[in-house]
């Protein structure tokens, strides 16, 4: 291929030029669905609870996962990894989890609501749908899942999406289940147990590919956005935090690709992205530099021009550079101050030890680039690798003496396992197995260094819910096709051409063009963008154009969209102790906006007559009869004294309280208006409409001055 040495800063993460890099880059969009279950017809509902806050009456259930041959008769390499870390699971049994979330019922067919939300957003990026749609099962043993793989299906291929910075094509869209949602994870000296529960597993999620075509890491964060904005412009989305991930797939000639996942915060994206281009061209360099050590050849500046021969004679050169050698150490710490070490032997750990030759000075210190973001180290790398197998960590010798390892430990477990001035070592402390296993990996992982970077699946590190600072650890593996195989449990689903036909020609409209609808109704810009956040424009429109009832006539732009932007609904259901504030008629609220705008009850007195007509029966027995309705809101609001007071009355009481308090108002002028408008409500009582009162009183104040 050619391609020039990479240029660029490490630790200048922001500097590093994309293109020159070879920079390549495609979206993950996985949004959950407002629908029920996918596979199970129990309801889509999201529990907020924590592993402190799970009540103690949900029944719970034990399981242990295996990985098990796909179709083609192999085990997926994830989940073999998954396998060997001896992880046990609990899974803590929501209301809205049954026997299939279980895994001890079969599946049933596909949600119709999922699907048709699923080809929708298929026809909005004009995709070309798949005719049979065959569920498909994706292995997945880390326990997310009780049966041990997801299921996903692939609805259509194709198709683009459009950015200020031009169109992003479309690989796939598929529909899937989520997975269960982890509580806790704790360690036990024969492997982890994690706690999920069951409460998200099951719920539908579109999930959405694209092509390799973002040209940046700043049109990774416009492509999230417009994705998000089209996927929300369906109306049949969740929202809210965690009801839509991006993960994103980046890698530059000199790397390799890497799935990044839990880009929660699309602020982060070009951050993110920016310092996973930095960590792949330290790595290359660093590869280049063990292997001028080795005496090995150098490897290509593009992956493309990689010989595998070549590579093979280098893997197994390194192999025997750095064979899998363990020693326990443990006899050295006996006496140790340092707290983790002692602890660790107290609760019948073993301390064991790894030589790493040639690897001195090349695995690291913390150090920050020039934006506060740690910058790439093999350390880290070697770390995450043995913390796969459930151990906390590693000591390395290049940040020895430290964590109250003495300069004269390092030096002692140094000559034990036989290093010389240009090795390194690293130590794990944990049951002898755990430790065995997570050094394993970290040998794997070192060999890796002589080598690209490995393909995997990365996540951000988070810290108190925020990106820490934009860097990544390792998960796993990137996974293969084996993992996938299909469903024989699940029907064939078959798209006719007329069902496609009335899911294209109904298409919702775009956030545009429901702006310029609202742009021309009798309301602020605020309240346009307002209810288009709130998502509440087709209900305003319902509303001003009367069809919440037979007999309700059209409510006024500006009153209803304040009544819908105060969520009147919320504050009804409050006063009347109502379990849900969906269950509060939007019917009821809008003869109550007519009365008042009519002048029959006050605005303060909306909600109590609302309320009222609830409590006493009135809108149940009346609700079909807008005359009868209207009579009874007219007795009710007499009943409640909410019928506003004859202006004259009003005025009566406002010069009354102005004598009265004739040195207040001369002393404060228009300032007396608030502290006043109290005092002549109260007196009024009921019946006195804060809007009137402040306008009589203004008035009178004015003339005063």
């Amino acid at each position: 291929m050619g391609a020039h040495e990479p240029r660029g800063e490490v630790a200048d993460a922001s500097a590093l030029d994309p293109e020159q890099l070879g920079f390549m880059c495609g979206l993950e969009i996985h949004q959950q669905l407002a629908t029920g279950k996918l596979h199970s017809r129990q309801p889509g509902i999201l529990y907020d609870h924590t592993i402190n806050t799970i009540p103690a009456d949900w029944p719970r259930v034990s399981r242990h996962l295996r990985a098990a041959e796909g179709e083609a008769g192999e085990v997926d390499v994830a989940a073999r990894f998954e396998a060997r870390r001896n992880r046990s699971f609990v899974y803590v049994q929501s209301p809205n989890a049954g026997l299939i979330e279980l895994d001890e019922a079969p599946p049933l067919d596909h949600d119709s609501d999922a699907i048709d939300i699923s080809l929708t957003v298929a026809a909005m990026m004009q995709m070309k749908p798949v005719p049979m749609m065959q569920a498909m099962r994706k292995t997945v043993v880390d326990g997310s899942n009780t049966s041990g793989f997801q299921r996903t299906t692939l609805v259509a291929t194709g198709g683009a999406v459009q950015t200020a910075d031009g169109a992003v094509g479309i690989s796939l869209l598929c529909l899937e289940e989520d997975s269960a949602r982890k509580l806790d994870t704790q360690p036990g000296k024969h492997g982890e147990q994690v706690i999920y529960t069951l409460d998200r597993l099951g719920v539908p999620l579109i999930e959405i590919a694209t092509e390799p075509e973002v040209q940046s890491p700043e049109h990774a964060k416009q492509t999230a956005i417009a994705l998000g904005q089209l996927l929300r412009d369906t109306r049949r989305v969740k929202r809210g935090l965690g009801t839509i991930r991006q993960d994103l797939n980046v890698s530059l000639g000199c790397g390799d690709r890497v799935e990044i996942k839990g880009c929660q915060d699309l602020s982060w994206i070009p951050r993110i992205i920016r310092l996973e281009m930095a960590r792949q061209l330290h790595f290359y360099r660093l590869a280049n530099e063990l292997r001028a050590a080795a005496s090995l050849p150098n490897l290509p500046n593009h992956r493309d021009d990689d010989d595998s021969e070549v590579e093979a004679t280098v893997a197994a050169a390194v192999a025997d550079l750095l064979p899998i050698s363990l020693v326990d150490v443990s006899g050295g710490f006996t006496a140790s101050e340092s707290k983790m070490i002692s602890d660790s032997l107290a609760d019948g750990a073993a301390i064991i030890g790894l030589r790493l030759p040639g690897f001195a000075g090349k695995l690291g210190n913390k150090q920050l680039d020039s934006e506060g973001s740690q910058l790439p180290r093999l350390g880290r790398e070697l770390a995450a690798a043995a913390k796969l197998a459930g151990v906390r960590g590693i000591f390395h010798s290049d940040e020895l003496p430290a964590y109250g390892i003495t300069e004269s430990e390092v030096a002692a477990v140094g000559k034990e396992l036989g290093c010389s001035k240009d090795d390194a070592f690293a130590l794990c402390a944990a049951p002898a197995w755990q430790a065995e296993l997570a050094l394993e990996s970290v040998v794997r992982r070192a060999r890796q260094a002589y080598h690209r970077i490995p393909q995997e699946v990365r996540n951000v590190v988070v810290k108190k819910g925020e990106p820490e600072d934009g860097t990544t650890n390792a998960m796993r593996p990137l996974p293969g096709g084996a993992r996938m195989y299909p469903e024989t449990d699940v029907p064939v689903f078959a798209l006719s051409e007329t069902h496609w036909s009335e899911i294209s020609s109904n298409l919702p409209p775009s956030v545009e063009q429901r702006r310029a609808r609202l742009s021309a109704c009798d309301i602020s810009d605020n309240q346009v963008d307002a209810l288009l956040g709130r998502e509440e424009d087709e209900l305003f429109h319902l509303g001003r154009e009367g069809g919440l009832a037979d007999g309700l006539g059209p409510l006024p732009d500006k009153a209803w969209a304040g009544l819908l932007l105060d969520r009147i609904q919320d504050a009804v259901a409050a006063e009347a102790n109502a379990p849900s504030a969906e269950l509060i008629p939007l019917a009821l609220i809008g003869y109550c906006l007519e009365a008042r705008e009519a002048g029959g009850i006050t605005r303060e007195g909306l909600v109590p007559l609302v309320v009222r007509m609830l409590s006493s029966g009135d809108w149940d027995s009346k609700s079909d009869d807008s005359e009868a309705l209207k009579a009874a809101l007219s007795k009710r609001a007499d009943e409640l004294g909410v019928v506003p007071a004859d202006s004259s009355d009003v005025e009566a009481v406002v010069d009354r309280i102005l004598a009265e308090r004739a040195d207040f108002v001369a002393e404060r002028g228009m300032g007396a208006l608030g502290p006043l408008m109290g005092v002549v409500i109260s007196e009024l009582g009921g019946g006195a409409d804060g809007k009137v009162v402040s306008a009589v009183l203004r008035q009178r104040l004015e003339r005063l001055e």
